[in-house]
């Protein structure tokens, strides 16, 4: 059975950028909502004792797991974006090891988050932005609706999520302004350091 992870932060931590009555309903409804779904698809199933990614490498691209799919990467890609992300009055500095991947791979940080924001506000519908670490370059890619950064080879460093629920209560129809929000006050650069092994 898969649990809903406690968040790494308070329910407030975020604001005033993403409000606590956002992740109420983004963690505390559409995430769990997830999790509760996967427990009852894969309840007395051979997947059952899989690992969370196990599941989602054996559903993908199987069209009659297409509903294990969706809810076993949606808890993945929500449980990698609330790691993602950290308390907004706690500035964060990008560890220097990764800012000079950043400063090799894109010229700039700035250009860095212009790509990630073109890439989140391209994204057609439902969907997550990623910075990836791509056969020892980063990377920024988009993925549609629940698919996930790892299944095609890449390692996941950071994840954003675009799906209107992820920012609606906040800010309505303005995806850009949200966007803009997390990438310049949210990201959790130690965070995107570890995964690429730095």
């Amino acid at each position: 059975m898969f649990s809903l992870k406690p968040l790494p932060y308070k329910i407030e931590a975020l604001e005033p950028h993403i409000s606590a009555r956002t992740l109420e309903f983004h963690y505390g409804k559409h995430h769990q909502t997830y999790v509760d779904n996967l427990n009852k698809l894969v309840a007395e199933t051979d997947l059952a004792e899989l690992s969370l990614e196990e599941i989602i490498k054996a559903s993908a691209n199987q069209a009659e797991m297409a509903a294990i799919f969706n809810n076993a990467a949606q808890v993945y890609n929500h449980d990698f974006f609330w790691q993602s992300l950290h308390p907004a009055l706690e500035p964060m500095a990008i560890p220097a090891a990764l800012m000079s991947l950043i400063e090799r791979d894109f010229s700039s940080l700035e250009k860095m988050l212009d790509e990630f924001k073109a890439a989140s506000l391209s994204q057609f519908g439902s969907g997550w932005a990623w910075l990836v670490l791509a056969e020892g370059k980063l990377k920024i890619m988009k993925t549609a609706n629940a698919d996930t950064a790892f299944l095609h080879g890449v390692t996941p460093l950071l994840a954003l999520d675009v799906w209107e629920h992820s920012y609606y209560l906040d800010y309505q129809n303005r995806r850009a302004d949200f966007v803009s929000a997390v990438l310049l006050n949210l990201l959790n650069w130690r965070f995107a350091a570890k995964n690429a092994g730095l």
